[in-house]
Parts: structure tokens; C-alpha cells; sequence
């Protein structure tokens, strides 16, 4: 069972109630307006290769929306929450003896050792009726089961049941929700200043991406449940708003998990009340899914002594899919990398032989591969696209032929020194040229975390400099291939 949920779940500890005023006629139609323009721009395919053009033309029109949607409602702090989450946890037999709900610097909120805690043993158990998803939740959703995003996105589908639940008059879940964050760290929550800080980093086309497919997404449900008469429609047209999206949204992604459906006939997405307090920390995975009993187990995956924070581990990432996703950055992850995009230019004129040779080894003419965070960061298959990226025809030719075409993902294949020179040469060159493209060093990185900083943008120095460290390491191991 993996899981995405974030370090840094909220900027401050408070938690929206449902209060909402209604938009007045004149704001909506003005809304209704530019929610056309959003969906118009971020459909637009002329803007796959303008994606910084994009993003600013995007967010000028979400200022607009966010300005007449100005929605303010009335905020208690999380923490005054706490014991009726405990108490309808309790009520409904979920087991959480041994551990309680704490504030830790640097991650707000967490689970706390109560007692001490050996490895494996069981931390707790939240049965199937406490966990949110399509299936025990907002039954309104059927509603709208054939809208297409609803139908083939499981979490837009989840989002969108977490906000009937959040405005329903007497929500079964209303202990829960009044303990999830009011915003997040994710990308969806930073500035363009913010962006401007992964300049250089391929995280920046990632981050941008996912801001325009949320855009999209909101201006199309915006429309959406104004112009349709249904359950959910009713519900959420006087209340749905960018920010409320967001928040939905960001919930879903920085929390969610998938388990098994209750006819066991597929996979779901959905939140885990408790287990979704758990921060990360690299480890095996110690949490399932009990069919039987109905029931998410979850193990300590190490010895916790009383008084300590409780972390789970949630899964092989990289830290820049922890950055867009769940809203933080783990320094130490062993499982870091580095997306380098390969591709073979149509206009050589060796194309069709290299297309043919990559497609015989279940390859295309352009993908992209990780540089790993290892001391032999050029994986296999990278090596192998990095070869026939550089053959000349005879070698081509001979490989095109050979029984033995998947001995090229062999580090010690045997191959003209030729193309193993220039393999060495394209990566010095490419490895030098992606560290330039950042405006700073290493160095002038790891100083700034010395300072005073906002946390997104600390949060971007880290990624930056996990990226880099990762670069500089394929850099060096390159630099010592050559001489070998």
C-alpha cells in the first residue's frame, strides 16, 4: 500500500467550516466568463512548448476568479478538533491505543508514542466503514457517475466527494474533515515567485503541468455544476470555488492510498482516517489491508521509544514527485533521482535505423530515464538508448542482425571504442550543460538554507539541492569512466 500525504501539512494549523456566503448574480456570470477563458487556455495544445507562458496567463485569470469568489468563511484551529476526531474514532472501533495526536517542529501535527513500540508490532487498526472513499462516502456522487472525469479519474472522484461531505448539512465525517488542513504546501499553493525558484529544474515542467490540469479541472466542474440540475450539483454550485478545489484536491493527493474495493473486484483510491497522520521516513512498508476483517493494519516499521514521533514510510519516490504531489522534500532519500530526457532528432540521417534498433528492445525515439541517487547513478537501460544513440551505420547494421541485441543493456558489452568515447563525451557534455542551467551553485544553495526563508521556498532550495547532488554525483562518476 502506497501512500502520498505531506510533511508540511498546512501553512497554518486552522480548519474551514462550511460557512460560506453566496456569490452574487453579477460576480457569477463575471466568473462564469472567465472560468470560459481558463478552460479555453488550458486546453489549448499550441502551449505544450510555452508551458511558463501558459502558467502566467493561467494564474492572472485565477487571481480574477479568486478575487470574485472571495468566499471567507470561519476558522477554528485544528487542534480543538482533536478530541472529537478521538472520540468518533473510538466510537466507531477503531483501535488507536498507544498512540495520540501531537505537534512536532517542522511537520505541524503527527502521531505520537504513547508507550514504547517494537518493530512490527501493531500500531493500529481503522476499519472499513471509517475509511473515505466512493464506496462509503457521498452517495451523491451516482449522481454524476457518467461524467467522464468522474468516470475515469478516481481521484478528481474522491475530491469531489470529499467537498459534498465538507457542505452536507450532517456529514457522518464531519470529525474528520474538521481535522485535515486548511491549505497545503503542495505546488498548487505557491506563488509565481515561488515557480520562478525551479528555474532549471525538470520539476518546473512537472509543477506547471499539474497547475494547469487542476485549472482545468476546476473551470470545467465550475461550469459544470452551474449549468446542471443533479444531487451534487445542487450541493456545491453556490460553494465551489479555485480555493476550495485546491483544497480538496491537495487533500487527496498528499493523503490518499489505494485499497481494495468491498467486493474485492478492484483497486480504489481513498483517505485513511489516523494512518494519514503518519509523516515519512524511509523504511520498509508496514501497512495493509485486511480483506477479512475489513480492516487497514498498520505495523511500526522500527522501535519507537515513548514520546517519539511515529513515521511510516510512504513508498519509492523521487523527491520531486514528493515536491509536486505531497508537498515536501526528504533530503536523505535513497530513492531520489534525476529525470534526464533522451531522444533521437528526426532530422538524422541514421533515424529509421536507430527508431528500428530501439523499438527491438521494447524502446521509443524519445523517453526519458532516471539518473539515480547511487554510485552507479547511468542505469542499464539509459546506457543501452545512450549507445544506439551513438553508433554510426555499421554498428547499426550489425545490431539490427544480432540475436544478442539486449547484451547492449550489458555494461561490460563488448562495442566499437568509438561509440563508447562518444557515450562518455555526450554525457560529460549533458551532465555540464543541465547543472549550468541553474542560476545558482550547490554551494550558494546550501548557504541559503542557512537563512530565513518563506517554507515554499525553502522547500524549492531543497528540491534544488538534492538535484543537484544527484548531477554532480553522475558528473564525477562520468568524469572517472573517462580515464578508465
Amino acid at each position: 500500500m502506497g501512500k502520498k500525504k505531506s510533511h508540511h501539512t498546512e501553512k497554518n494549523s486552522k480548519q474551514q467550516s462550511s460557512q460560506i456566503k453566496k456569490i452574487s448574480s453579477v460576480k457569477r456570470a463575471e466568473i462564469t466568463l472567465q472560468c470560459e477563458r481558463l478552460f479555453r487556455l488550458c486546453s489549448d495544445p499550441a502551449y505544450a512548448t510555452q508551458l511558463w507562458d501558459n502558467y502566467l496567463e493561467i494564474t492572472k485569470i485565477l487571481e480574477k476568479i479568486k478575487r470574485l469568489e472571495d468566499m471567507k468563511t470561519i476558522t477554528t484551529k485544528r487542534s480543538t478538533a482533536i478530541k472529537q476526531f478521538i472520540d468518533w474514532l473510538k466510537d466507531n472501533n477503531a483501535n488507536i491505543d498507544g498512540i495520540s495526536i501531537a505537534e512536532f517542529p517542522g511537520f505541524e501535527l503527527g502521531l505520537k508514542a504513547e508507550k514504547s513500540y517494537e518493530a512490527n508490532e501493531l500500531l493500529l487498526e481503522i476499519p472499513g466503514k471509517l475509511i473515505f472513499s466512493v464506496e462509503t462516502a457521498a452517495s451523491e456522487l451516482s449522481t454524476i457517475q457518467n461524467d467522464p472525469l468522474i468516470q475515469h479519474m478516481p481521484q478528481v472522484a474522491l475530491a469531489i466527494a470529499l467537498l459534498i461531505e465538507r457542505h452536507k448539512t450532517n456529514s457522518k465525517w464531519k470529525a474528520y474533515i474538521n481535522m485535515l488542513p486548511t491549505n497545503y504546501s503542495t505546488v498548487l499553493y505557491m506563488t509565481t515567485n515561488d515557480m520562478i525558484e525551479l528555474k532549471g529544474s525538470p520539476t518546473l515542467e512537472a509543477s506547471l503541468k499539474h497547475c494547469r490540469n487542476i485549472a482545468r479541472q476546476y473551470s470545467y466542474f465550475n461550469q459544470f455544476f452551474q449549468n446542471n440540475n443533479n444531487q451534487v450539483s445542487d450541493l456545491l454550485r453556490d460553494v465551489f470555488t479555485y480555493e476550495e478545489y485546491c483544497w480538496a484536491v491537495s487533500t487527496v493527493m498528499t493523503r490518499q492510498n489505494i485499497i481494495p474495493s468491498r467486493n474485492d473486484s478492484q483497486m480504489i483510491h481513498a483517505l485513511i482516517p489516523m494512518w494519514d497522520m503518519c509523516n515519512h521516513e524511509e523504511g520498509i512498508i508496514t501497512t495493509d489491508f485486511n480483506i477479512n476483517s475489513d480492516t487497514c493494519e498498520c505495523y511500526v516499521k522500527r522501535s519507537f521509544n515513548k514520546g517519539e514521533q511515529i513515521f511510516i514510510n510512504y513508498g519509492l519516490r523521487t523527491n520531486s514527485e514528493f515536491f509536486v504531489h505531497s508537498g515536501f522534500v526528504y533530503p536523505d532519500n535513497k530513492n531520489d533521482g534525476f529525470k534526464l530526457r533522451l531522444g533521437i532528432s528526426k532530422s538524422d540521417p541514421l533515424f529509421n535505423d536507430r527508431v528500428n534498433l530501439l523499438e527491438k528492445i521494447g524502446f521509443t525515439s524519445s523517453m526519458t530515464f532516471l539518473l539515480e541517487n547511487s554510485s552507479e547513478p547511468i542505469t542499464d537501460q539509459m546506457l543501452a538508448f545512450l549507445r544506439i544513440f551513438s553508433m554510426r551505420k555499421n554498428e547499426l547494421d550489425h545490431w539490427l542482425e544480432s540475436e544478442k541485441i539486449f547484451d547492449l543493456m550489458h555494461r561490460d558489452c563488448s562495442l566499437d571504442t568509438v561509440v563508447e568515447e562518444n557515450v562518455k563525451k555526450f554525457l560529460l557534455t549533458r551532465l555540464k550543460l543541465l547543472i549550468s542551467n541553474y542560476p545558482t551553485k550547490l554551494e550558494e544553495d546550501i548557504e541559503l538554507l542557512k537563512t530565513t526563508m518563506s517554507p515554499s521556498r525553502k522547500m524549492i532550495i531543497q528540491l534544488r539541492v538534492t538535484e543537484k547532488k544527484i548531477l554532480a554525483g553522475a558528473l564525477e562518476y562520468v568524469e572517472q569512466w573517462i580515464k578508465t
